[in-house]
């Protein structure tokens, strides 16, 4: 790496089986790096996705590794260099729509759409995820699973059911348990997709795949519940027509502003949060790479970085700190179907 070079960004693709990485040289600019193949493709059409453990400096990949199997991968992320080492693979029990590690980097939880469970799997002292798994049934099409700040809480979702799943979590046992009450329903048809915490811990970001609500739903850090709406905001673009496919979301890092994309419009669009109760302002959309599955924004909250399912490549913006609002800078090619974008700080 460069001595400017402020950190990495990873790609998963899907496809291709394999991570596209690129060195950040700052303001929105990067520089390809290598290919990591993760497995020979046995076939295309799933998810590839990643999760990290800054702490450790390991990248967890869930991905298939056979006809009929799925798995995820530890590699080892070289906290100067960049360059990842596989630690080890582990079979897992259906194939992975979200992975998340806990706050303390000792389980690594995952969703499996296909497979309407949760899991969680032990972290190893090397930092490898473990073969033991524990395994929760959902209702369908489980899409996100994620543990509050305080890592007492954990928030899933079940798109087919409308529901998010309420749990407790033992951090030091690694077990999931009902919380009270154990779930909370959103509009029905909706899909909540995926979810988000705000900094301050306070607010929950949900996320509709099938009609693109933005639910802002207060949260109890004591109690890990979730509260009515204040608020059902939309991802969809103005004038938007066709079917609703909305994807990803998150908060930059100072919890001021978010961010969504939809696949169908090929779009990211920009939301100012009021600090009080997290409610949204629209501020802009503006139009990306296709089909737009996956996004993230850099540790700084300066630059985020757009992954196209169709246009096998990822945009990158520059972030306005005082307005939040978004300016192009550059297309990059990547592999097959990119999923996923992690973007890790080096030193």
């Amino acid at each position: 790496m460069h001595e400017h070079s402020r950190s990495l960004v990873i790609v998963a693709n899907a496809d291709s089986q394999d991570l596209s990485l690129f060195a950040s040289l700052g303001q929105g600019r990067l520089e390809a790096r290598r290919r990591v193949v993760v497995n020979e493709p046995a076939r295309v059409g799933k998810s590839m996705v990643l999760a990290v453990a800054p702490a450790r400096g390991v990248l967890y990949a869930g991905h298939l590794s056979g006809e009929s199997e799925s798995s995820v991968s530890s590699l080892r992320i070289d906290a100067t260099s960049g360059e990842l080492a596989l630690l080890g693979r582990v079979p897992v029990a259906d194939s992975m729509s979200y992975l998340a590690v806990d706050r303390a980097e000792r389980f690594l939880l995952g969703a499996s759409y296909g497979g309407s469970i949760v899991t969680v799997n032990p972290i190893a002292a090397d930092g490898a995820v473990a073969a033991s798994q524990r395994i929760l049934a959902t209702r369908p099409k489980a899409h996100c699973v994620l543990p509050d700040p305080s890592n007492r809480y954990v928030l899933h979702t079940s798109l087919g059911a409308d529901l998010l799943y309420q749990q407790v979590f033992d951090a030091d046992a690694g077990t999931l348990t009902p919380n009270v009450p154990p779930t909370f329903s959103v509009t029905p048809n909706s899909g909540p997709r995926f979810i988000v915490f705000a900094p301050q811990a306070h607010v929950v970001y949900v996320i509709s795949e099938l009609d693109g609500s933005i639910f802002v739903l207060p949260f109890d850090p004591d109690r890990g519940t979730l509260g009515s709406p204040v608020q059902v905001a939309s991802a969809l673009p103005p004038g938007f027509s066709g079917k609703i496919w909305a994807a990803d979301i998150h908060v930059r890092p100072d919890g001021r502003f978010l961010y969504v994309c939809e696949r169908t419009s090929s779009t990211v669009t920009a939301f100012a949060v009021d600090a009080r109760d997290g409610r949204l302002t629209p501020l802009d959309s503006y139009s990306t790479v296709t089909q737009p599955r996956a996004f993230a924004i850099d540790p700084s909250g300066t630059v985020l970085i757009v992954a196209g399912q169709l246009s096998n490549s990822i945009q990158t913006f520059t972030i306005d700190a005082a307005t939040g609002r978004l300016a192009p800078v550059a297309e990059y090619p990547v592999g097959r179907n990119p999923t996923w974008v992690e973007i890790v700080a080096l030193h």
